[in-house]
């Protein structure tokens, strides 16, 4: 059952609602909706909402974008009141970040509700100052007892499914918002860079869809410009702005970043583009993509240099119980290809990040360690007629391509003997759960583990892959349509939960269906290295 909300929590939801409504959704169908008019008259303006995110027991990132050149100023306490407020002084926003930016706050309370405001200040007259917008978030419990609980998803205006102001926009993020979960983990798809929203689509049984549209979802991204107004996009959303408000995030990408099963190195045969090389287009998404989302291994990150340690992968610890670890199988991986060398050293993670993984597992002591996966294992997602784009490929036999860096990481899981490893996905536009063992596998030298795949959030439905048994899977529980590219008014969106017991250390996965259903619930125990 979802916690009962801290005292002050209705007032201070009722406060963020209003300062939403400033930028409302458009009533007109098919009208463009012009992002905040940056006027430098009056004072500055924060009309894209507050969002944190990579929160711990002790720190966590604030986010704001502002209307003009302004100063971030944080504000932190323990109640709405903001007496005896802690005060944070963070960057100066300006064009190079178009106008975003994130404050790291430390030394926070473990496992409290923390209260937040963001000032935006001129920066040449610090009294002219604009309302502050206020947020709050939970910090991870450093005790054990207090459990976890938070949901995952991803895949978000896809397909051409934006926001539309008929059924009123993204409905499914104050469905979350309400469970009142201690984060949200975002499986990536987070934008649709490659994808343009029209202002209608007709659907097949003759109704139609209307969006919510801007100039920079009239063509894919090419542009730092036009990738900035991709992920400005969502946020013209009320329901997400909300959420933002209330609910951390911990946020990894995908392809559609950037464009549709991209990889490093690739040149485009795509008349839709005129940079024809995805390196550079990958470059400009992960520059927004850091400008946009609290991430703490992008923090305060202006201009890319070639010693930066620019990445998405890392480890957000959530106390005793839980460490996340969040993969990037798109930047390091090898071209897709039929995946059938017998040597691959690259894989979809890069040999860097595979040594990352397996040191940072086998260092963790929390109780269960998610692998927050951009993409499945055992599912079999196609890149066109005779090459691949995830690690299966349709071969059930021994390990080959990037089946042989997976096989490298579960070996290593089951003699190092890291307990408590369960694997959380999107992607493939359906809601699943598949438990992998090695005595129905090709590949015999691993242990038990679950996966369980949830999505889309705004996007179209998509069938059910078929699976690949070099690893063993089983899938256990499947919601699917039967045709692609359903819309979101003709299936429900999808996203899971996951919740930790504090005292019996039991975790359960629930996934979801729009509209309070839950689907499949799952019970693991605690302490195993095979589940």
């Amino acid at each position: 059952m979802p916690r009962a909300r801290p005292p002050g929590r209705r007032a201070l939801l009722r406060g963020t609602l209003a300062a939403s409504a400033a930028l409302a959704l458009p009533a007109g169908a098919g009208r463009a909706a012009a992002a905040p008019a940056q006027v430098f008259s009056g004072r500055p303006r924060a009309t894209w909402g507050v969002q944190t995110g990579d929160v711990t027991s002790s720190s966590g990132l604030v986010w704001v974008r502002s209307d003009r050149p302004a100063r971030m100023i944080v504000e932190t306490a323990a109640t709405e009141s903001f007496r005896h407020a802690r005060r944070w002084h963070g960057p100066l926003l300006g064009p190079g970040t178009d106008f975003t930016g994130t404050t790291l706050l430390r030394g926070l309370p473990s496992g409290e509700q923390v209260h937040y405001r963001v000032t935006l200040a001129d920066p040449d007259d610090p009294r002219r100052s604009g309302e502050p917008f206020r947020g709050t978030f939970r910090t991870a419990s450093a005790k054990r007892r207090a459990g976890v609980r938070f949901l995952w998803s991803g895949d978000i205006a896809g397909q051409g499914w934006g926001i539309n102001p008929d059924i009123g926009g993204y409905r499914v993020y104050e469905e979350m918002r309400r469970l009142d979960p201690d984060f949200f983990l975002c499986s990536g798809d987070t934008v649709y860079a490659d994808g343009v929203i029209q202002p209608s689509v007709t659907l097949p049984d003759g109704r139609v869809w209307r969006n919510i549209t801007t100039p920079e979802k009239s063509k894919v991204a090419e542009t730092l410009d036009e990738f900035r107004g991709n992920f400005r996009y969502n946020l013209l959303d009320e329901h997400v702005r909300r959420f933002n408000a209330q609910v951390p995030s911990i946020v990894q990408w995908d392809d559609h970043e950037v464009r549709n099963n991209w990889y490093p190195g690739q040149i485009l045969d795509d008349a839709r583009y005129t940079e024809k090389n995805v390196d550079v287009l990958a470059a400009r998404s992960m520059r927004a993509f850091g400008e946009y989302f609290p991430v703490s291994t992008l923090h305060a990150r202006v201009e890319p240099r070639k010693d930066d340690d620019r990445r998405i992968y890392r480890v957000v610890r959530q106390g005793p119980l839980l460490d996340v670890f969040v993969l990037d199988m798109r930047t390091y991986r090898n071209a897709n290809s039929p995946g059938r060398q017998p040597d691959d050293a690259t894989g979809i993670l890069g040999a860097e990040q595979l040594a990352w993984l397996k040191r940072e597992l086998s260092r963790s002591r929390a109780v269960w360690k998610v692998i927050a996966s951009d993409m499945p294992l055992g599912i079999v997602v196609p890149d066109g007629a005779a090459n691949f784009e995830a690690v299966a490929q349709g071969d059930s036999g021994a390990p080959l391509g990037r089946e042989l860096q997976i096989a490298e990481l579960l070996r290593h899981i089951k003699h190092a003997r890291v307990t408590g490893t369960v694997w959380l996905t999107a992607d493939v536009h359906y809601t699943s759960a598949q438990h992998y063992d090695p005595s129905r596998a090709a590949f015999k030298d691993f242990a038990p583990f679950w996966e369980f795949v949830s999505g889309p959030l705004a996007a179209g439905g998509f069938p059910a892959g078929r699976l690949d048994a070099t690893f063993g899977p089983d899938q256990v529980f499947v919601k699917a349509p039967s045709r692609a590219n359903v819309s979101p008014m003709e299936s429900p969106q999808y996203f899971g939960e996951v919740e930790i017991d504090g005292g019996s250390g039991e975790l359960t996965v629930r996934l979801r269906a729009e509209g309070g259903v839950v689907l499949f619930s799952k019970v693991l125990q605690p302490g195993r290295v095979g589940l």
